[in-house]
């Protein structure tokens, strides 16, 4: 059964289990955490977790310096609780590998349901190109923080 909007979703949009959804979030003040390596990958474990618990079929995702874009399917789960958990664990373990304290992630989050006729697929290869299109690699096998299903 769909959620009907939460405070984080568009107006008009619900979060509907199976929908294929792209989010993007952003760290507070939009400080460039991810640019340490390590910090990017507690961001993953986060990610990953969440599809391991069932909550989505990731399809892919780039951590890119102060924010995260992330294509999946969703599961029996809504887009708010989903993203709650995502951005309240990854906190507290970068707050933790930091030793500081504070806001990591600015409130809410963009997201877009994709529609059917949407190609998944070409969008996340626009998704995994974000560190190229940011001047941050020539090539995107240099990049380590990506992930794609289809690639």
């Amino acid at each position: 059964m769909p959620h009907y909007h939460t405070s984080h979703l568009r107006n008009g949009r619900f979060s509907e289990p199976g929908r294929i959804y792209a989010i993007t979030a952003v760290t507070h003040c939009r400080t460039a955490l991810f640019h340490d390596f390590f910090v990017g990958r507690l961001l993953i474990d986060e990610l990953r977790l969440a599809e391991a618990q069932g909550l989505v079929t990731s399809l892919c995702w780039v951590v890119m310096p102060d924010h995260f874009h992330w294509l999946f399917q969703l599961g029996q789960c809504d887009l708010e609780t989903l993203l709650r958990q995502v951005k309240s664990r990854s906190a507290k373990t970068i707050n933790q590998r930091l030793q500081r304290s504070g806001r990591v992630w600015q409130s809410g989050y963009h997201d877009r349901a994709l529609r059917r006729e949407d190609d998944v697929r070409d969008f996340a290869r626009y998704i995994v190109a974000n560190p190229l299109r940011a001047g941050l690699v020539k090539q995107l096998a240099d990049y380590p923080l990506w992930d794609a299903v289809f690639l």
